[in-house]
């Protein structure tokens, strides 16, 4: 049942509060209230707030998360952001009171546990890439990625030969040119080939001494593994650059390939995609960095060092290129990656992987031949569709993502990559059962049935849910900030 519910600020009444009074007298409620920091009081920076009971709060917020999809009402096959069922056990060993209470500016010797931890989970992402130093500084992904290209450029600079150009496929992820014009580099594209694939032979063309790296992301953002990765890295070291790994999808690789045995030289995790932090409405995150040897000294400060009286920080490092952020990076993200790698272990992750590469190939081996498949090459972790065979129809992208909410699916990604228009992009994860697959991929073929039977149906979805189809471009443009009944 579809329940209407105003906005908060059309409940309640003046002059209401949010905890019973019936035996409280008005001088305890003025008391308590003289007692609040000013910030908080009604009267002091509060005006125009909604004035409700606390049950009308619980109701309100309540209906407000049932409307909503999540991994944990639905599927969610986002591709490329993997937003995966994270376990509730690491939920819990994050809230532990140790942890959780942990104040940042504790003496090291009275935090030798979440120091252990720390070393635990950097000595484990360098297993996991195969390479020997890891930061876990950076406070996300994209984060992560800038700081592997200010270590590039640190590694070039001290050489004498700071270098001006960053080689990116086509097939990329978008903020890898961001990251690289950040660091003062000038972005030359590389197209991928009728395979999704990035040639050698294209990086071997355009590669000279001028080119401090190449970004690449593997499994690229078409679900693609680089066949020719080696080829590729042997090509940019030839000239002296360096290969730069996007790590995002590197759950299709952990405990199966290692990126260091590819040529890779730097990359970053995103923990809250692999390692189990819920992700998505800008954060938490973490992106940390693993390089090799040669490139170590560069890494940012404070690092973590061990002696002869425990693990402690230190500044230390006279080429680190300085530091990231304030602290350590996202204490909580890096414990509940600790606590989904300890779970598993190395051959718990190496079945993850199996896993998400499974399901991706299971769900795009039941919808090809429905769903346009722009090519042919396997697909990893996850698969990518597009909406030519609806186009005829006046069906696109966008509505069968509207018309899957009906289906109770949240939608995949689309329009993304850019590389294929009218992009449908879909990752099941690890962790979704044959049988919810099964109804997902039911959903998408009755979508395009009836796209081709009755494509009115597609094209005005969503029905079922609480609001109609919302004109996004002019809500970007036009917001309207107050209730609308269907």
């Amino acid at each position: 049942m579809l329940l209407d519910e105003p906005l908060v600020f059309e409940r309640g009444a003046a002059g209401r509060i949010g905890w019973p009074v019936a035996h409280i007298s008005e001088s305890d409620t003025d008391a308590v209230i003289a007692d609040l920091p000013p910030a908080l009081r009604r009267d002091d920076g509060l005006a125009g707030f909604p004035e409700i009971s606390e049950l009308e709060a619980v109701r309100h917020f309540v209906r407000l998360s049932q409307w909503n999809y999540s991994a944990a009402t639905t599927l969610y096959p986002l591709g490329s952001c993997t937003m995966k069922y994270n376990p509730v056990v690491n939920e819990a060993v994050a809230r532990l009171p140790g942890f959780a209470a942990l104040h940042p500016l504790v003496p090291d010797q009275l935090a030798q546990g979440a120091l252990e931890l720390i070393a635990a989970l950097e000595h484990a992402l360098a297993a996991v890439s195969g390479l020997d130093a890891v930061s876990l500084q950076p406070a996300a992904g994209a984060q992560g990625e800038l700081l592997g290209m200010l270590l590039i450029r640190a590694y070039h600079t001290d050489r004498g030969d700071p270098r001006r150009r960053v080689l990116i496929p086509s097939s990329a992820h978008g903020t890898n040119p961001a990251s690289a014009a950040l660091c003062g580099y000038d972005v030359t594209e590389v197209p991928v080939d009728a395979r999704g694939l990035l040639p050698a032979r294209a990086v071997a063309a355009v590669m000279d001494e001028s080119v401090a790296a190449l970004m690449v992301t593997n499994p690229n953002t078409l679900g693609l593994f680089e066949e020719e990765i080696e080829a590729v890295a042997a090509a940019v070291h030839a000239r002296g650059g360096l290969v730069y790994m996007d790590g995002a999808n590197v759950n299709a690789l952990m405990g199966v390939a290692k990126p260091a045995d590819m040529g890779i030289d730097v990359m970053q995790f995103n923990l809250h995609k692999t390692f189990s932090t819920p992700h998505g409405g800008g954060g938490p995150g973490a992106g940390p960095v693993a390089v090799r040897a040669s490139i170590a000294d560069y890494l940012p400060v404070p690092r973590l060092v061990r002696t002869a009286a425990g693990l402690g920080w230190t500044d230390d490092a006279p080429k680190a290129v300085g530091r990231m952020r304030s602290f350590y990076g996202n204490f909580g993200v890096l414990l509940r990656a600790y606590a989904y790698v300890a779970r598993l272990g190395g051959p718990g992750l190496a079945e993850v992987t199996r896993l998400a590469v499974l399901n991706a190939n299971y769900v795009r081996a039941r919808l090809c031949g429905t769903y346009h498949l722009p090519y042919a090459t396997p697909s990893m972790h996850e698969c990518v569709f597009s909406d030519r065979d609806l186009q005829d129809f006046g069906v696109s992208t966008l509505d069968v993502a509207k018309r899957l909410l009906d289906y109770g699916f949240y939608a995949p990604t689309i329009y993304f990559p850019l590389v294929v228009k009218g992009a449908l992009m879909i990752e099941p994860t690890e962790t979704e059962t044959r049988e919810t697959l099964d109804r997902f991929v039911e959903a998408l073929t009755a979508i395009a049935d009836e796209a081709r039977t009755d494509p009115s149906l597609v094209r005005n979805a969503p029905q079922r849910t609480v609001l109609a189809r919302l004109d996004e471009t002019r809500a970007a443009r036009r917001p309207i900030l107050r209730w609308h009944r269907r």
